[in-house]
């Protein structure tokens, strides 16, 4: 079992194997340091990974076909149907370590009827703005009563910030998040050879900011969350 695991793995790029020692390293890290097996948690995880990242996806889709880009339609992306957005690897990153992303999806800003950076902009915020949506969501129905006490609470609370470091997150401007697609957007003269080494590395640079500078991540989250509670509740 042991050669043929080894032989699979030499077969692996240099970049796979970094990505994937990248992933085993982030799951460690989230299993030392957050209570990940928690009822509430977990309750909120599968939550995060069948309805918020599918809302994330079809928030981006809904703009694109909004702007007249009916790729999404095509490809069978214009749905709520969490099983044609699900990414295994991006779900078990959510389960680890809250950060994740479900598969991204494509459209074609050739068909938009608007400004193309204009276009690129609206569907790269639609799908964090979501996650901020569903956020605030939560937080009012915990507010109304409608998610209150024990576990639901508790739940409400992990699904709620899970959303805010989601909207955190996916605005970071690293491929292929959607920041970069904003950055790229808002880029003056494109330099293409380094969107290009951006977009061939920023798997790792991305792994690389979560574990070198994820303390500076926390800080718009514990910012933006707090705002959210105090506000809301």
């Amino acid at each position: 079992m042991i050669n043929t695991f080894l032989a699979r793995w030499n077969t692996l790029t240099r970049y796979q194997q970094l990505a994937i020692g990248a992933v085993a390293l982030l799951i460690l890290y989230g299993l030392a340091t957050t209570n990940i097996f928690s009822p509430a948690r977990l309750l909120a995880v599968v939550a995060i990974i069948f309805v918020a990242l599918p809302v994330h996806e079809f928030a981006h889709a809904a703009m694109a076909v909004r702007l007249g880009d009916k790729t999404p339609i095509w490809q069978g992306r214009y749905t709520l149907n969490p099983l044609v957005h699900i990414d295994p690897i991006g779900a078990l990153m959510i389960a680890f370590s809250g950060f994740g992303w479900a598969k991204p999806v494509q459209w074609n800003p050739n068909n938009v009827d608007t400004d193309v950076k204009t276009a690129s902009i609206m569907v790269a915020l639609a799908g964090p703005v979501s996650n901020l949506l569903l956020a605030i969501l939560t937080l009012i129905l915990v507010r109304v009563g409608l998610l209150s006490g024990g576990v639901l609470q508790s739940f409400a609370i992990w699904f709620g910030l899970i959303n805010v470091m989601l909207f955190v997150f996916n605005l970071i401007p690293i491929p292929p998040l959607d920041g970069s697609h904003i950055l790229f957007a808002l880029w003056p003269n494109p330099n293409y050879q380094v969107r290009a080494m951006l977009t061939q590395y920023g798997f790792l640079l991305l792994f690389a900011a979560i574990f070198l500078a994820g303390w500076i991540i926390s800080i718009p989250v514990n910012i933006i969350w707090w705002l959210l509670r105090v506000i809301i509740l």
